[in-house]
């Protein structure tokens, strides 16, 4: 039997097996979209997926293809869709790839998943795609699925973000293509990151609204939200520790394992 926890390395009949024994499937969430001149197009799909990786490796889960395409980018949360290279879905696509993955394996004998996003857009629209798809399963006499839904990024201890910033966390939606996700690059693919790239500049200061299209001076222009400069693996490390270890216990507590 191939030992691995990705669910594509594996033939159906080992799928099959690890399923029959309650293995949770984990299916990431991630996107296309632009992540600055240092980093790769393909950040939101390498963050969640190691997450999901290491967590499932803990809890003896399955990893599903992470989906390479998310909902819309933002200009105050992810740069915009005017970014070349950015690809996205809308909102009913998305939700309804989520749902047809999930209906598929409910189909099959799953009966437990997690749901790990790494693409800020992608928050609503997975819910919905979750949505859809329990419903679906329950049209089909399936009752008995348990699904959880989650942003990785979430799963930080509060001193740990004290260490990082000392002067204050700017938040999440800020944090685009900045300092977290640019350590945690470094961390795992140090090959794809830039940092001779990485924007001499602070943090973008947006109004509490949107406007469609988007008027001159509202996008930043080279798509980093925050300040990226002291990236470290290091950091990365310090984060993705927090993310495996309290992912970990939330599943465990919530699955009853």
């Amino acid at each position: 039997m191939v030992e691995s926890v990705f669910m594509a390395e594996l033939s159906w009949p080992e799928w099959q097996e690890k399923i029959a024994h309650g293995a949770i499937i984990f299916i990431p969430l991630g996107a296309t979209e632009q992540h600055g001149p240092h980093l790769p197009l393909n950040v939101d799909v390498i963050l969640p997926t190691a997450v999901c990786e290491r967590v499932a490796r803990k809890v003896g889960g399955l990893v599903a293809p992470t989906l390479q395409y998310g909902y819309k980018s933002m200009p105050r949360s992810g740069g915009g869709q005017t970014f070349p290279g950015t690809t996205s879905l809308d909102a009913q696509t998305f939700a309804h790839t989520l749902r047809d993955v999930i209906r598929d394996m409910g189909a099959h004998g799953a009966r437990r998943f997690v749901v790990v996003n790494g693409h800020f857009e992608n928050a609503w629209p997975s819910v919905e795609g979750l949505d859809l798809g329990l419903r679906a399963l329950r049209q089909e006499n399936i009752t008995d699925v348990t699904a959880m839904r989650l942003e990785y990024w979430d799963f930080v201890r509060r001193e740990t973000l004290d260490r990082i910033f000392p002067e204050g966390f700017p938040g999440t939606e800020l944090e685009h293509a900045s300092l977290i996700e640019t350590s945690l690059m470094l961390l795992l693919r140090p090959d794809l990151v830039a940092q001779d790239k990485i924007p001499q500049e602070g943090r973008a200061n947006f109004p509490p609204y949107d406007i469609f299209p988007a008027p001159p001076g509202y996008l930043r222009g080279t798509g980093v939200l925050a300040d990226a400069r002291g990236a470290r693996a290091e950091i990365g490390q310090w984060l993705m520790d927090d993310h495996v270890a309290l992912i970990t216990a939330a599943i465990m507590k919530e699955f009853g394992l």
